[in-house]
């Protein structure tokens, strides 16, 4: 809602990668030097092995004006430096999936040329899509472990939570309902409240009672040892496919 459809203009190999923008009511093309003419804003959405080729192409075209932001994985800011006329203005962002519903979460790191005035836009435009940070660009693949690869560990969990309840003679389509609610409306506290996730687990503990008899048995099968294995092997990869 911050950018009329209008002035975006997407650029892809074919149209079946820009139906999806013409239906949004952007403006699209076949042309990526094109995109770079008439935009002052341009963000790289490729696959990391795509990239190189896409900015020798559009090296030339690239001036002092432009703001080029890259959202492709594993792609460092030194790298896009180099590859691009030294005074370019780069950012690098990595998003979410959730960004579709506008419950993203997005971290972003400026380079050499990108100042005050870059972040600034780039977070009022993509804040929009939910929460967007900025911070040192070694985060971004801490970020990926977190936050990109971890929107899947959370639908893992709430699977095996709504199949709990199926177990246990509830409808599936119930229990993944109110499996979701669930998470939401944890997240929604964890995030209005403050507090510290221990805290708000202690809250819904009582001596003898429900809660703490099922969260021995995570603990026993070592669900957060496993959780935080899972986010430092996601993020081992994420710095692996940098150096690839």
């Amino acid at each position: 809602g911050k950018v009329p459809a209008s002035n975006i203009l997407a650029s892809a190999p074919s149209n079946k990668n820009l139906d999806a923008w013409r239906e949004l009511g952007c403006r699209t093309t076949h042309c990526n030097l094109e995109v770079v003419h008439r935009s002052t804003l341009v963000f790289l959405a490729t696959k990391p092995h795509i990239l190189p080729g896409v900015l020798e192409e559009i090296r030339p075209a690239v001036g002092s004006h432009h703001i080029v932001v890259s959202l492709v994985a594993g792609v460092t800011i030194q790298t896009l430096q180099r590859l691009l006329p030294p005074w370019t203005k780069v950012l690098r962002i990595m998003p979410n999936l959730p960004c579709v519903v506008q419950a993203g979460a997005m971290v972003f790191s400026r380079g050499n040329n990108a100042g005050d005035e870059e972040a600034t836009l780039l977070k009022s435009l993509l804040s929009s899509c939910g929460l967007c940070e900025e911070v040192p660009e070694s985060y971004i693949d801490i970020h990926t472990g977190l936050s990109g690869s971890g929107v899947a560990y959370v639908y893992l969990f709430a699977e095996a939570l709504a199949e709990g309840a199926v177990k246990m003679g509830m409808p599936g389509a119930l229990a993944s309902r109110i499996a979701a609610q669930t998470l939401l409306g944890a997240a929604k506290m964890l995030l209005e409240t403050g507090e510290h996730p221990a805290k708000l687990r202690g809250d819904v503990c009582t001596p003898g009672g429900t809660t703490i008899y099922a969260l021995h048995q995570l603990e026993k099968g070592a669900l957060r040892a496993t959780v935080m294995d899972a986010v430092e092997a996601a993020t081992n990869r994420a710095c692996d496919m940098a150096k690839d």
